[in-house]
């Protein structure tokens, strides 16, 4: 298999995505392919199979290769789905599933640093960009922090309403990400297939007394939502 012309199948391809094919366009065929660029069907399959691994393209059995919507790359740094968005030329929304006060019970007393028996608002809402969902969000916070949460327009930035009508401003977070599966109810809520991969990343969030202010439970579509490192290395001590 000759490398310089996989490169070029794969850099063509690429400049299609990029500039030419719209998200969900139909890309040409392996054999078409082949057939333009004289390589076998195989270096044209396996140049797709690398643009799917990437998640720049999707197949559908007897349908062909398709253009995969971009995915959001979030960087690790201590934003809003808001800002998130704003950043990467979205329009942020929110529909609201669910706001309810309850007790905190253990796990979440725990986090927040509070009886288990004392009362948190669970605000549960489907985050968009551009009116496609992208994450399913509960936040909880203690209720005695935020009285009458339930009745205020929940559609916007949470961090926003919460500093500017509570005075409650989360300056740092203690976070986990990890790979889940969806479950068939969260899937629905996500317009995906139900068991699609997905990233559930559960935050708490402090104050600049490192008090815990809200805890966040958010599960991410896995097609669309990535998260973005920049690692640093000391140099070497002289010897």
């Amino acid at each position: 298999m000759s490398t310089l012309k996989y490169e070029t199948l794969r850099s063509y391809l690429m400049d299609l995505i990029d500039h030419e094919l719209a998200p969900h366009a139909q890309l040409p065929t392996e054999r078409s392919l082949a057939e333009q660029f004289s390589v076998s069907r195989m270096t044209a399959r396996r140049a797709l199979d690398q643009l799917q691994s990437e998640q720049r393209v999707y197949r559908i059995q007897g349908a062909g290769t398709f253009v995969a919507d971009p995915p959001i790359t979030k960087t690790v740094e201590l934003t809003s789905f808001s800002d998130d968005m704003i950043r990467r030329g979205f329009v942020p929304g929110a529909r609201l599933k669910l706001v309810e006060t309850r007790p905190a019970g253990s796990d979440l007393g725990f986090h927040l640093r509070i009886s288990p028996a004392q009362s948190v608002t669970c605000v549960e809402r489907i985050r968009t960009a551009d009116g496609t969902p992208m994450c399913l969000e509960r936040s909880y916070l203690p209720t005695d922090a935020v009285p009458g949460l339930q009745t205020l327009q929940l559609t916007g930035s949470l961090y926003e309403l919460i500093r500017e009508r509570y005075g409650l401003v989360i300056v740092s977070a203690e976070q986990t990400a990890r790979a889940v599966v969806l479950s068939e109810a969260d899937a629905e809520s996500l317009e995906v297939a139900p068991f699609s991969p997905a990233l559930l990343v559960e935050r708490t969030g402090l104050d600049v007394r490192r008090r815990p202010v809200e805890r966040a439970v958010s599960i991410y579509r896995g097609d669309r939502y990535a998260y973005e490192f920049t690692l640093h290395r000391d140099p070497p001590e002289p010897r």
